[in-house]
């Protein structure tokens, strides 16, 4: 072999190994803290919560790394949160997140789960594109789109039954044909014509994310009057900002009531404070 022929040889396999170093170092993470999270207990409904910012503006990372604490406490989940997002400063995040790292995430968390007795909690965003999907998009990890169909097989390939899905993106309603079921509770930003709001770099939350998870799902109250608090509240900002409305939507299964009930009746009892700024549209 040449000696040019070497060189170049050996410059393809060191760009090779550095584009695998991020993927290595991601699953590397993951697997740590997957091994931290708490089993299951027998005869409790437990809910295992996944947060995912599958974009790298930071608005959707810092709305990522709050809502995996406001979670974790609506749902008693402390200690059984993963949380893939990018790090800023001293607020870490698990994971960096991606569209391979996400669906390892809900493979290996549903190992810790019972996966007939506990609830799958997904949230995830992000922009989104009409007809197509959610978009994921990284400077280190590329781009890529989770289309309706995508994040369905990711979701069954768990085998989990009980699943709470919460998606905060453009043309988010798109999903919902498709992942709902009768075990199902599935809730978005948006229809599947719409846009969302709040998504400018230096915001702390989405209007979705603020509304939903950062005010309504602080306050004790079921998760549908949550929802139903948080869509007033959108509709109200959108009005006032002149903007075409939103219409998140929301999807329950008809098999959904006694695992929502019970993850109901054990959130806090006492509302906690929003941290962050509103959406800086909302603020004007």
């Amino acid at each position: 072999m040449s000696w040019p022929l070497k060189v170049s040889l050996a410059c393809v396999v060191a760009l090779l190994a550095a584009a695998d170093a991020p993927a290595q170092e991601d699953d590397q993470r993951l697997q740590g803290a997957v091994a931290k999270l708490q089993a299951e207990r027998p005869g409790t409904v437990d809910a295992y919560v996944i947060v995912a910012a599958l974009d790298a503006d930071p608005v959707f990372n810092r709305e990522a790394r709050e809502a995996g604490r406001v979670l974790a406490r609506r749902f008693d989940a402390e200690g059984r949160t993963l949380v893939l997002a990018h790090d800023e400063g001293d607020d870490k995040a698990d994971v960096e997140a991606s569209p391979q790292e996400l669906a390892r995430a809900l493979d290996d968390v549903a190992l810790k789960m019972n996966r007939d007795e506990d609830v799958l909690v997904l949230y995830t965003t992000s922009h989104g594109s009409p007809h197509n999907g959610l978009n994921f998009r990284d400077p280190e990890r590329g781009e890529a789109v989770i289309t309706p169909t995508r994040l369905q097989a990711m979701l069954d390939h768990t085998g989990v039954k009980n699943r709470l899905v919460v998606l905060q993106a453009c043309f988010s309603g798109q999903f919902v044909p498709v992942l709902q079921g009768p075990r199902t509770i599935v809730a978005t930003a948006a229809s599947a014509q719409k846009s969302s709001f709040g998504c400018a770099a230096g915001n702390d939350w989405t209007f979705f994310g603020y509304a939903f998870v950062n005010q309504a799902m602080r306050t004790p109250d079921t998760f549908e009057r949550q929802f139903r608090r948080a869509w007033v509240t959108i509709l109200g900002w959108e009005q006032k900002a002149g903007y075409d409305p939103s219409s998140p939507q929301i999807s329950i299964g008809a098999d959904t009531a006694a695992w929502l009930a019970a993850l109901d009746a054990r959130e806090p009892k006492t509302a906690s404070a929003p941290v962050g700024r509103p959406p800086e549209e909302v603020a004007q």
